[in-house]
C-alpha cells in the first residue's frame, strides 16, 4: 500500500514528498532528514528570502520616490507646500502614494481589492439574470438573442476568458501540427522541401501573426456577427505556438525504431493501421514534449496578444490597470504576474499527467 501510495504521489509530481512520509514511518530517519530539509524546507525559506528581498526593494524604491515627489513639490511650490506633500505621503493617502514597485503587504491588498471586486460583479451579474429572466424568456421564444450583461468583467471572468482563448489556440495547433508532423516525418522528401519555410516561420513574432491573421479575419468575416477578437485571438496564439509540435512529432515520426517498422511490414498492415499502431504509439513522448512547449508558448504569447489585440483576457487585464494609475493599479498587475505563472505551471503540471496516461511505461 506504501509503496502504491508513494508511486500516486511522483506520478502526480508531488515526488518531493517521498522523505517527509518515509521520516514520518521511522525509515531511513538522518537520510530523509536530510532530503526534507534540501527538498522542503530549503524551498519554503526561498520563498521568504525572496519575500524579505522584495519587501527591502520595495521600500527602497519607495523611499527614492518619496524624496523624488517632495523635492518636485518644493521646487514647484515652495518648502511649505513640500512640508503638506510629506505629511501626506506619510499619512498613507491614497492621492499622495508614490507611484512605484509595491511590497508583498500592497499585493496581498490588491489581491484582496480584486477577490472583493469580482463578489461584487457577481452579485451585479446575477441581480441582471433575475432581473431580465422573464424578458429574456419571451425573446427566446420570439426567437429574438437574449438581453446579455455588458457590464466590466472581473479579474476572475478575466482568467476564464483566457483560459477558454488558450485552450482554442492550442486545439487549433494540435490539429494543425500533428497531422502535418506525421506526413512531414513519414516522408524525406517532403521534409526536405518544406524545412524551409517552417525555419523561416517559427521565429515570427506574434505581433506579426496578430497583424496577419486580423487582416484575414476582418476580410472574411466582415459581415459576421461573430466574436471576431476571440477568433482573431486563439488562431494567433494557435500559429504562433505550433511550431514545437509540428517539429517534435516530425521528430518523433522520422526516428521510429527501424524494427517497428519492420514488424508492420512482415504484418502486411496498411497506411491507417501502420500510423495509428505503430508510429503513433511510439511516437507519444517526443509528440507530448512538443505539446508541453506547445501550451507554455500558447499561455505566453496569449498575454502579448491579448494586450495588443485589446481583447478581453488578463493581457488587457494587465494593460487596462497600467493606464488606470490608481494607487494600487501597480499591486494589481503583480497579483496578475503571480496568477499568470501560476495557470502556467498548472497547465504544465496536467500537460505531464496527461503524457503519463496514454504513454507505455518500461516500468
Amino acid at each position: 500500500m506504501d509503496s502504491k501510495f508513494i508511486k500516486t504521489i511522483k506520478w502526480l509530481g508531488l515526488g518531493f514528498l517521498e522523505p517527509l512520509i518515509n521520516l514520518f514511518q521511522g525509515k531511513e530517519t538522518d537520510k530523509n532528514v536530510r532530503l526534507v530539509l534540501r527538498q522542503i524546507i530549503a524551498p519554503v525559506l526561498s520563498v521568504f528570502i525572496f519575500l524579505g528581498v522584495c519587501n527591502f526593494g520595495a521600500s527602497y524604491l519607495y523611499n527614492i520616490e518619496k524624496e523624488r515627489k517632495i523635492e518636485k513639490t518644493r521646487a514647484d511650490q515652495g518648502g511649505a507646500a513640500a512640508e503638506e506633500m510629506e505629511r501626506c505621503i506619510d499619512s498613507g493617502e491614497a492621492s499622495c502614494k508614490p507611484n512605484s514597485l509595491p511590497s508583498p503587504g500592497d499585493v496581498k491588498e490588491g489581491a484582496k481589492a480584486l477577490w472583493a471586486d469580482h463578489k461584487k460583479i457577481s452579485e451585479s451579474k446575477k441581480a441582471f439574470k433575475n432581473k431580465t429572466a422573464k424578458i429574456n424568456a419571451q425573446r427566446k421564444a420570439s426567437g429574438l438573442e437574449p438581453i446579455k450583461y455588458t457590464g466590466r468583467p472581473s479579474f476572475v471572468d478575466q482568467i476564464k476568458t483566457s483560459l477558454k482563448t488558450v485552450f482554442a489556440g492550442f486545439l487549433l495547433a494540435a490539429f494543425l501540427a500533428i497531422p502535418a508532423g506525421i506526413v512531414l516525418g513519414l516522408s524525406e522528401t517532403l521534409r526536405s522541401s518544406l524545412n524551409w519555410i517552417i525555419q523561416i516561420l517559427k521565429p515570427v513574432s506574434p505581433v506579426v501573426w496578430l497583424l496577419l491573421v486580423s487582416m484575414v479575419i476582418k476580410t472574411v468575416l466582415a459581415n459576421s456577427d461573430s466574436d471576431k477578437s476571440f477568433i482573431i485571438s486563439f488562431i494567433s496564439v494557435g500559429f504562433c505556438s505550433m511550431w514545437a509540435t509540428l517539429v517534435n512529432t516530425t521528430m518523433g515520426v522520422s526516428s521510429v525504431d527501424k524494427d517497428f517498422l519492420n514488424v508492420s511490414k512482415v504484418l502486411r498492415l496498411g497506411v491507417f493501421s501502420n500510423v495509428f499502431k505503430v508510429i503513433l504509439p511510439a511516437s507519444i513522448p517526443m509528440i507530448f514534449t512538443g505539446l508541453r512547449i506547445t501550451l507554455s508558448v500558447s499561455w505566453m504569447v496569449l498575454i502579448a496578444i491579448e494586450l495588443l489585440a485589446q481583447s478581453p483576457g488578463l493581457g488587457s487585464f494587465v494593460w487596462e490597470e497600467f493606464q488606470n494609475g490608481a494607487s494600487n493599479s501597480n499591486a494589481k498587475i503583480i497579483v496578475a504576474m503571480f496568477v499568470i505563472g501560476f495557470i502556467g505551471f498548472m497547465l504544465d503540471r496536467i500537460m505531464m499527467i496527461i503524457q503519463k496516461l496514454v504513454s507505455f511505461d518500461n516500468n
